[in-house]
C-alpha cells in the first residue's frame, strides 16, 4: 500500500471528497480516484482499486467505487461498490468484490466477540441450562451442554473452551467478506459477515455472525431484526423474522414474521409464522403455522401441527418446567402438553395432556386425549406409512451444501437407541399384564392409561420391529460372508469394533453409545480434548456407526433370542432368517393396509364436486391415481420382493444339512 499522491488528493477534492488527514489514507498501486466521490474519510483508511463493474438485474451496470459515504477506520478491498450510506461505516474490514448500497450504518465501536459466547437459556427460561453459542457449535455438543449438568466439571471445562474461542475471535474491527451484497439495509453493528452473504432489506443486525461461503451462501432478508445471534452457513432468515439470543443452524429457514428468542435451531429446520421460546430444536424441526408456540422443550425431526402449544409455567416458582419430545414425533392441530413431560421417539401427540406423561420407553406410539385423560397406544406408529415416508424424505431434504457439516445426522428409524426402548417397552407391557392381570380393561403407566387391546398389540408390534432390526443386523454380517462352514459363519459374526455395548443415546441427531459420551467428557476434563477434537470424536463415531451397532446387536440378539452366536448351528441360522423374513413381511403388509386407507370411500369425500359417485371416483383417480400404482405402495412391494430374494439367496448358499 502507498500514500495518496498530490494529484490524487486534488482529484478527490474535485470529486467533493474530504479527509481529516490525507496522510492516513493508504491505497493500492492500481488505485484511481476516478470512481470515488462525495466521500468523507477519518481515521486510518485503506482503499483497493476500482476497476470492475457489477451487472444487476435487468442489465443495469454499476461501476465499483465509493460514492456518498462516510468512512472511519476502514479497510476496503478491490472492486468494491459502497454507495449511499446515510450515516457511516466505521471500524470495518471489507473484502473484495462486495456490493454495499443504501444502508444506514455499519459500525463497531468496541471490542466484540460477534455473538460468540452469548448464553442462550434453553429449556429453562430462568437459567440453569444456558448454552454458550459459537461459530462451530454442533447439535451434539449443545445437547451435552444443555442436559449433562450433572457432569459439572466437564461442562465447566467446555464453557471455558468456548470462552477462549470467543476471546480468540474477538476484535475491535468488524469484517465483511468477499462477494457480499448488502442492500437497502438499516443498522449493522458488531456483526461479522461471511463471504457470499446476501443482506437485503434487513432492518437491524446487532452483535452476531453471519457464516457464509461460496459453497453455502447465507441470506438475511426483508425486515429481519436479529440481536446476539449466529447464523450458520446456508441459513435463510427473512420476511420479518425476529431473532434474539439464538443459534440458527446450517440450511435452516426462518420467515413469515417468525419470532425466536433464547433458542437453538439446528440444521434443516423450518420455522414460519409462529413463535419459539427457550427451545432446543434439533435437526429437521418444523413449525410453520401462525398459531403454534414451541416453548421450553427439546425436539428433533418434529412436525408441529397448527395450534401446537406447551406450558412451562404453573404459577408457583416461575417458568421453570421443561419437556423433551424425542426424535421423529408429531403434534396434531391444537395439541397441548403441560410440562414437565417426556415423550418417546416417533410419537403422535393428539389432544391436550395435563398429567405430565413419561412415555420415553414407548417409542412409535400414539398419545391421545380422551375424556380429559391421556391414553397411550404403544407401538402403533410402526404400522404407519407416515413414519416410513418421513424416514425417506429427511435425507432428500438435507439442504446443506457446505462440505463441513456441523451436525452429524443419523436418519435410521430402527437403531440401538429406539430398539433398546422397544425391548424395555415390551418388558414393561408384559409386566403390567402380570401385575394387573390379562383381563384388566385399562392399565396405568406413568400418568397415562393403556387399553388392554392396545397393550397386547403393542407387545406384538414391538416384537416384530425388534426382530426386523436384529435380522437386518444379522443378515448384513453374513450376506457377503463365506457360508460353506459353521466356523466361517461364526467368524463373520464376531464383532469387529470394541465400542457399542451398553445403552445408546441420541445426541440430537447422532446415535452413540452412552459410555462413549462419558469417555469424551472425561478426556475433556483431563485436558486431552479441545472443541475441535470433541467434534472429531463425534464425526468418527458417526462414521463407524454400522460397525459399532453390530457390537451392540451381537450381545442383544443372544439375550433376546436366547441363542449363542459363538456356537450357532445351521438350524439356528435358518430360524433367524425366517423370523426376520416374517417380521419384515408382516410390517410391510401393515404399511400397505395403512396406505390403502388413503384410497377409501371416505377419502373421496369432496371429490367430483358436481357429479355423482362415478364422477367422484373418476375425479379422485385423476388427482390421486390408483392405489396399485401409487409410488409409495410400489416401493413397499419392491421392498418385500427384495427382502424375499435376499432371504432366498442366503438360504440357497447354506450347505444342506
Amino acid at each position: 500500500m502507498r500514500n495518496l499522491t498530490h494529484h490524487e488528493i486534488d482529484s478527490l477534492l474535485a470529486n467533493h471528497c474530504e479527509a481529516e488527514d490525507w496522510t492516513q489514507i493508504f491505497v493500492s498501486e492500481e488505485f484511481s480516484p476516478e470512481h470515488v466521490s462525495h466521500a468523507r474519510f477519518s481515521g486510518r483508511i485503506v482503499l483497493g482499486c476500482f476497476e470492475k463493474t457489477f451487472s444487476l438485474a435487468g442489465g443495469l451496470q454499476r461501476h465499483t467505487g465509493i460514492k456518498h459515504v462516510t468512512l472511519h477506520n476502514c479497510e476496503i478491498g478491490d472492486n468494491v461498490l459502497i454507495e449511499n450510506v446515510a450515516n457511516h461505516i466505521s471500524n470495518y474490514r471489507i473484502g473484495h468484490d462486495t456490493y454495499i448500497q443504501n444502508v444506514n450504518v455499519i459500525g463497531a465501536h468496541q471490542v466484540s466477540s460477534f455473538g460468540n459466547n452469548v448464553k442462550v437459556n434453553v429449556l429453562n427460561e430462568t437459567g440453569g441450562r444456558d448454552v454458550p453459542i459459537y461459530n462451530e457449535l454442533s447439535s451434539s455438543l449443545a445437547y451435552i451442554l444443555a442436559l449433562y449438568r450433572h457432569k459439572s466439571e466437564a461442562i465447566d471445562k467446555i464453557f471455558g473452551l468456548i470462552e477462549a474461542y470467543a476471546q480468540e475471535h474477538s476484535a475491535s474491527y468488524g469484517s465483511i467478506g468477499n462477494h457480499v451484497k448488502i442492500i437497502n439495509t438499516g443498522t449493522i453493528k458488531h456483526v461479522n459477515i461471511g463471504d457470499y452473504s446476501k443482506i437485503v432489506n434487513t432492518s437491524r443486525l446487532e452483535n452476531g455472525t453471519v457464516i457464509s461461503n461460496a459453497e453455502s451462501p447465507t441470506y438475511v432478508g426483508d425486515n429481519v431484526i436479529a440481536r446476539d445471534f449466529i447464523f450458520a452457513s446456508g441459513a435463510c432468515v427473512g420476511e420479518g423474522a425476529s431473532v434474539m439470543r439464538c443459534f440458527v443452524g446450517q440450511a435452516s429457514h426462518l420467515s413469515h414474521h417468525f419470532s425466536a428468542h433464547d433458542s437453538l435451531l439446528f440444521s434443516n429446520g423450518r420455522f414460519e409464522n409462529g413463535e419459539v421460546c427457550a427451545i432446543f430444536a434439533g435437526p429437521y424441526t418444523v413449525s410453520v403455522h401462525k398459531s403454534s408456540l414451541l416453548i421450553a422443550g427439546m425436539f428433533s425431526f418434529l412436525n408441529a401441527g397448527s395450534g401446537s402449544n406447551q406450558s412451562n409455567h404453573m404459577y408457583k416458582l416461575g417458568p421453570i418446567h421443561q419437556g423433551i419430545v424425542e426424535r421423529g414425533s408429531k403434534t396434531t392441530s391444537d395439541s397441548y402438553v403441560l410440562w414437565p413431560a417426556k415423550i418417546g421417539p416417533f410419537t403422535l401427540i393428539m389432544g391436550r395432556h395435563y398429567r405430565h406423561p413419561d412415555t420415553s420407553e414407548m417409542p412409535f406410539s400414539y398419545l391421545i386425549e380422551k375424556a380429559d385423560e391421556t391414553f397411550l397406544v404403544p407401538g402403533v406408529n410402526l404400522r404407519s406409512v407416515g413414519i416410513i415416508r418421513d424416514a425417506q424424505k429427511w435425507p432428500k431434504r438435507d439442504l446443506r451444501t457446505d462440505s463441513n457439516h456441523l451436525d452429524h445426522i443419523n436418519y435410521q428409524l430402527l437403531s440401538p437407541f429406539t430398539v433398546q426402548k422397544m425391548i424395555n417397552g415390551k418388558r414393561i407391557l408384559k409386566g403390567l399384564q402380570e401385575l394387573s392381570g390379562e383381563q384388566s380393561e385399562v392399565f396405568t403407566f406413568r400418568s397415562s392409561k393403556i387399553k388392554n387391546s392396545s397393550l397386547r398389540n403393542g407387545i406384538q408390534l414391538y416384537d416384530k420391529a425388534i426382530s426386523k432390526f436384529f435380522g437386518n443386523c444379522f443378515l448384513a454380517r453374513i450376506q457377503n460372508a463365506d457360508l460353506s462352514s459353521l466356523e466361517s459363519v461364526r467368524k463373520a459374526l464376531q464383532p469387529t469394533h470394541e465400542l457399542g455395548k451398553g445403552d445408546w443415546v441420541d445426541l440430537s441427531g447422532l446415535f452413540v453409545p452412552k459410555n462413549e459420551v462419558d469417555r469424551i467428557l472425561t478426556a475433556t476434563v483431563e485436558g486431552k480434548l479441545g472443541l475441535k477434537q470433541i467434534e472429531e470424536q463425534f464425526a468418527q463415531l458417526h462414521k463407524d456407526y454400522y460397525d459399532v451397532v453390530w457390537t451392540w446387536a451381537y450381545d442383544k440378539i443372544q439375550t433376546y433370542w436366547n441363542i449363542s452366536l459363538e456356537e450357532i448351528q445351521w438350524e439356528d441360522i435358518v430360524g433367524l432368517i425366517q423370523r426376520w423374513q416374517d417380521a419384515v413381511l408382516d410390517i410391510d403388509q401393515m404399511l400397505i393396509k395403512d396406505a390403502q386407507k388413503e384410497f377409501s370411500i371416505t377419502s373421496m369425500t369432496s371429490f367430483g364436486v358436481d357429479g355423482g359417485e362415478f364422477e367422484k371416483a373418476e375425479d379422485f383417480e385423476s388427482v390421486r391415481g390408483e392405489f396399485e400404482s401409487n409410488p409409495f405402495v410400489l416401493e413397499i412391494h419392491q421392498h418385500i420382493e427384495e427382502k424375499q430374494k435376499l432371504a432366498s439367496s442366503i438360504l440357497a448358499r447354506l450347505p444342506k444339512f
